[in-house]
């Protein structure tokens, strides 16, 4: 199997388990009639302090699952596609601490979805992809724009059953986190007023995966590395 295909691959799996983990709580809690939505997030009361933990396994009905289930696997695919050593990191840190400021902020009321960690994500490819100068990060930071352009009216408080509380906070969380971690991430590109190559900046802390098989190729096959004896003297091709 292609390098590049198998580290797709790798970079669903957690996100698909993750999605389908979702789907049997909602699931289960459908068929059961449980009323999971009470074990939500509910803002400034003790009780509610579960909901960090399971609200976004729960949701309120198949519209609002189905609407989450894309956006979500689709990102956090991204995430782990491009963050090998920071992925886990970044989305356990938008789990929590989203929900911690829902907690802090939210309306009372129960408040349940991965909405939240949605536009954390969103937040984090769309900053992370600009600030790396990375070219692969900026053409998914502008499909994340065009895709779910409108997902900004969701951080607005427009209408009362959607938690604009969990959306805001998961994007200011996943823009937070962008910062903070500007300094990993996959080597950038200079753009194009700047030349074209790597950046060469020697405080970056890159998350590339320099010893990882995947970085034996390019696109149109394996680096050859060139020896003393070689015709010329270009380290690849």
């Amino acid at each position: 199997m292609d390098i590049a295909v198998k580290r797709l691959y790798i970079s669903m799996f957690f996100p698909g388990v993750f999605l389908l983990l979702i789907w049997m709580v909602f699931l289960i809690d459908s068929t059961l009639k449980l009323e999971l939505v009470y074990h939500g997030l509910f803002p400034r009361k003790i009780s509610g302090l579960q909901g960090i933990l399971f609200s976004p396994l729960i949701h309120g009905g198949i519209k609002h699952i189905v609407a989450n289930s894309l956006p979500l696997f689709a990102l956090s695919s991204m995430l782990f596609y491009f963050y090998q050593n920071l992925s886990f990191k970044v989305l356990i840190i938008c789990y929590l601490i989203t929900g911690v400021l829902v907690w802090i902020i939210g309306r009372p009321s129960y408040h349940v979805g991965a909405s939240g960690i949605i536009y954390g994500l969103a937040g984090f490819l769309f900053v992370s992809g600009i600030i790396r100068k990375h070219l692969g990060l900026m053409a998914i930071s502008f499909l994340v724009a065009f895709q779910y352009g409108s997902m900004i009216w969701g951080i607005f408080p427009i209408e009362d059953r959607v938690s604009w509380e969990s959306h805001l906070s998961g994007l200011l969380t996943g823009i937070g986190l962008a910062w903070i971690y500007r300094r990993r991430g996959p080597k950038g590109y200079r753009l194009f007023w700047q030349g074209l190559g790597y950046t060469n900046d020697e405080e970056t802390d890159t998350d590339s995966g320099d010893n990882l098989p995947w970085n034996e190729y390019e696109v149109e096959g394996p680096i050859k590395i060139k020896t003393p004896d070689s015709p010329d003297n270009e380290d690849k091709t």
